[in-house]
């Protein structure tokens, strides 16, 4: 018996459970419906982690902000959120609602309130109508006995719409009240906390003193959704763990300020990845910082792709491509990969309707025959371009078997054509 032959006679059953690539059961939650009608989402309880996004537009300027919500929900934000900060913002709301919905644009508005949002909701009804939920910071609600008084008076405005409300505690802006009474009995503690431990007691515990709060008012609990943003990735897993295991109200995920580039896409992935790992979150907001005119969508992107990299969820076909070596110093497989994604995404709104499921589809494109053959196999349909100095041929790989060899300066675009075919074939009306 050779050694190999040994090691594939280990017994496959005895292996330990912690071989099993699976993230842990979604924590129970009481599930929360947003919206009404067709463009309805249910945040929790079980059902798909959600992704939302926000405006940076001025609300008030309604052809600016109509634009980029239709942008954000076209792009994929099943959720949008949008600032409500005085009358005119507030005055505008119904309009830009009325607008998007002539679109078919119907993911739901969110009106983020901070400091007067009793006064507005109140002073404008159409707003609090249109809105299909409305996002309270606790920690700038109001200040000493105004506090109480301004919170109930939007959670009743709430209720007696039937909208949903998300109750945000922010690291940024916390009660101070609340963190000056925690830090002084911590002083007095035998074994004092650290001062970033304390600041996380205290946020947890704004967020859930509030929500229940707002159900002592008359707002039921499937119409609360709680958040305790943080801007520090190992600060917000903790805060997390510590909502998770202390209520099972919907919890929102998002670091409040992620950052820019490369820092805020990565920051975002390792502290929500790590939560829904751990089964913690319904819904979630990667808040980049964009780039001076750049494209807002592209939280968005990064939310869906955060999922579907994790398995939780599909939004569109992807493309597997090798990061390139010295034996790949032509660009053919890096223009393959980037014209395919990029075709692939153009398509989508089409395909979404002609070809339900493509967005399960897994493309490889490969570029050179080191693990090129390999991992085409284990996508749908997949190449192996040929690296630098190696034979012009490009073997082509579908379901897992090679079905052709492509030869000549046209692979590229006989590739693409074959992956069009596919989807038809597989996705199509009379697949």
């Amino acid at each position: 018996m050779t050694a190999i032959d040994a090691l594939a006679e280990t017994d496959l059953l005895q292996l330990p459970d912690a071989v099993e690539a699976a993230p842990a059961p979604r924590r129970r939650t009481v599930a929360v419906r947003v919206g009404e009608g067709a463009g309805a989402v249910t945040i929790g309880g079980g059902a798909p982690i959600v992704v939302q996004s926000m405006t940076n537009t001025d609300t008030a300027d309604v052809e600016r902000t109509v634009k980029q919500v239709a942008d954000l929900a076209r792009a994929g934000s099943e959720i949008v959120r949008i600032t409500v900060d005085r009358d005119e913002a507030a005055a505008a709301v119904p309009h830009i609602k009325e607008r998007l919905l002539r679109q078919g644009v119907t993911a739901p508005l969110v009106g983020d309130f901070h400091y007067i949002g009793h006064k507005l909701l109140a002073d404008h009804p159409a707003c609090a109508q249109a809105l299909d939920k409305y996002r309270i910071n606790p920690g700038n609600v109001g200040f000493r006995e105004k506090k109480d008084r301004q919170f109930g008076a939007i959670v009743e405005l709430a209720a007696r719409h039937g909208k949903s409300v998300r109750i945000g505690a922010n690291w940024g802006s916390l009660d101070q009240e609340l963190l000056t009474s925690l830090m002084d009995a911590n002083s007095r503690s035998s074994r004092p906390l650290d001062a970033r431990a304390v600041t996380r007691e205290a946020l947890v515990r704004s967020a859930i003193w509030s929500a229940d709060r707002a159900r002592e008012i008359g707002l039921a609990q499937d119409r609360i959704i709680l958040s305790a943003k943080v801007s520090a990735v190992q600060d917000l897993i903790s805060a997390y763990r510590m909502l998770a295991a202390r209520c099972d109200y919907a919890l929102h995920l998002g670091l409040t300020e992620a950052g820019m580039g490369s820092k805020g896409v990565v920051a975002s992935s390792a502290a929500m990845g790590a939560l829904l790992q751990e089964g913690i979150g319904d819904t979630i907001r990667v808040s980049l910082t964009p780039e001076p005119g750049g494209d807002r969508t592209v939280e968005v992107k990064v939310a869906q792709e955060l999922l579907q990299t994790m398995g939780f969820r599909t939004f569109v076909p992807l493309v597997a491509a090798c990061p390139g070596c010295g034996r790949t110093t032509s660009t053919v497989f890096q223009e393959l990969a980037r014209d395919i994604q990029t075709w692939i995404s153009a398509s989508m709104p089409q395909w979404r309707e002609t070809y339900p499921g493509v967005e399960t589809l897994n493309v490889a494109v490969m570029g050179c025959i080191v693990n090129g053959p390999g991992e085409s196999k284990h996508a749908d349909i997949g190449i192996s371009l040929p690296g630098t100095g190696e034979t012009p041929i490009a073997p082509v790989f579908i379901d897992g078997q090679k079905a052709m060899t492509l030869r000549g300066p046209a692979i590229a675009a006989e590739f693409k054509g074959l992956v069009a075919e596919y989807i038809e074939r597989r996705f199509g009306p009379s697949a």
